[in-house]
């Protein structure tokens, strides 16, 4: 579970710029019951009305300040991975060297989706589930989608975003890549000598992995 800051008042457009943003958002599009109820979260999104988003394993949820005063509560559900999704999910990461570090440096490889897509992993929602304390009858309301239009911005500055909603968070996925390279991958054969030389996104996702194990040092350990 992790909070995220408010996003400022934006001018202009509530426009994504990276592949992924623009695939959510189509699919915020798809969900809503009219251009209307569009338009209404989009000017929500943009005029900074949103308060800290929350983002759990399958739900987001977000105060938004209201014009008569007070606020309203917008949430969101999205499907959990099941255990063999995740496992399926973690092959497939790991599977290319340089898919971890593209993640870790804020970018989301569209031939990962693909792969995911083909392993029965659906990263980007293609409807949401939500709902607010607003007197909205129909969902989702303005507050809702102005909720999912800045979660769009969010993944856009950092993808595991995507992953942790669908209860994969950034340590876990982070944990089990590590135990995925088990000794013979880091061995190399069995006297001991590694058999060809890692290409320059191996060494990459390497050196990701090196400081994300020592950022979980506990300094008081070493002493």
């Amino acid at each position: 579970m992790s909070r995220h800051a408010p996003f400022a008042p934006r001018r202009g457009g509530a426009r994504a710029t990276t592949w992924w943003g623009r695939a959510w958002l189509r699919s915020v599009e798809e969900s809503a019951y009219g251009e209307g109820d569009l338009r209404a979260g989009r000017r929500l999104a943009r005029a900074g009305v949103v308060g800290g988003i929350l983002v759990e394993p399958g739900r987001l949820v977000a105060s938004l300040a209201v014009p008569e005063g007070g606020s309203v509560t917008a949430s969101v559900v999205l499907p959990i991975l099941a255990a063999a999704e995740r496992d399926a999910l973690v092959e497939v990461v790991g599977a290319e060297a340089g898919r971890i570090a593209a993640l870790l440096s804020g970018d989301l490889p569209e031939g990962l989706a693909d792969h995911l897509e083909e392993a029965g992993v659906e990263l980007i929602p293609s409807s949401f589930a939500s709902s607010c304390t607003c007197d909205a009858w129909v969902q989702p309301c303005g507050h809702a989608i102005a909720l999912l239009t800045q979660v769009a911005w969010l993944s856009e500055a950092d993808p595991l975003v995507l992953l942790a909603l669908h209860g994969v968070p950034r340590e876990e996925l982070l944990a089990q890549l590590a135990d995925r390279v088990g000794p013979a991958d880091r061995a190399g054969d069995a006297g001991g000598q590694v058999t060809a030389e890692p290409d320059l996104d191996a060494a990459e996702d390497a050196a990701r992995f090196a400081a994300y194990l020592l950022s979980r040092v506990d300094p008081d350990q070493e002493r």
